[in-house]
């Protein structure tokens, strides 16, 4: 018989860390969860916006006041916000610059 020892498996990677992006008002959702952020006054997005309430995946984020985006999740939920899509677009790549220049 040899003795050689058994290579040790690799240990798992650590998970990537969890990063939230502001909606506004102290709202806030997962980052890598959001694959579109969009405007909501096209007769589309209205019925994405009713769809969704029937379905019980629309999270109202709006703290009352005018909805000015429609954020779609990968696991199907929408998501109102009362800041404009460009902002959050913009607050959505500052998180990505940062993430690359350290």
């Amino acid at each position: 018989m040899s003795s050689k020892a058994k290579p040790r498996p690799e240990p798992p990677a650590p998970p990537p860390p969890l990063r939230m992006l502001s909606i506004g008002y102290g709202n806030l959702v997962s980052a890598a969860r959001v694959i579109a952020i969009v405007s909501p006054q096209s007769s589309p997005m209205k019925r994405l916006r009713e769809e969704a309430g029937a379905r019980g995946k629309l999270v109202d984020a709006t703290q009352g006041r005018r909805t000015r985006s429609i954020l779609v999740t990968d696991s199907d939920h929408v998501i109102l916000s009362a800041i404009n899509p460009e902002t959050i677009a913009a607050r959505l790549e500052q998180g990505e610059e940062a993430e690359g220049g350290a």
